[in-house]
């Protein structure tokens, strides 16, 4: 199923929601890339990190996975932290009132 621009908004949420909790930077997300063929960007303009994704002819999946890794990239995470952080915004988007919750 390809992705929709009102699933796009309601992950995007999702996702600044779990990273606020976790102190994280809350990059800002639009879409598709100016670049034509890339799936994912990232743009830094101060300190603020725009990550721009492609949802046209793409699987739902592959936008959140591309989103979640705009968050990794932009706070610059590596190792155990990022996959721990990785995890933990999966479950954001796969069940937001979870998250609030914890």
């Amino acid at each position: 199923m390809d992705a929709t621009t009102l699933q796009f908004a309601a992950a995007a949420r999702d996702l600044a929601t779990a990273a606020r909790l976790r102190s994280l930077v809350v990059p800002s997300f639009r879409s598709p890339p100016k670049i034509a063929d890339a799936h994912r960007t990232i743009r830094r303009r101060g300190s603020v990190p725009s990550v721009a994704v492609r949802l046209r002819g793409r699987p739902w999946a592959a936008v959140l996975a591309d989103m979640i890794e705009g968050v990794v990239v932009a706070n610059e995470l590596s190792g155990l932290r990022a996959d721990r952080v990785r995890a933990a915004l999966w479950l954001a988007v796969e069940d937001p009132a979870a998250d609030k919750a914890a």
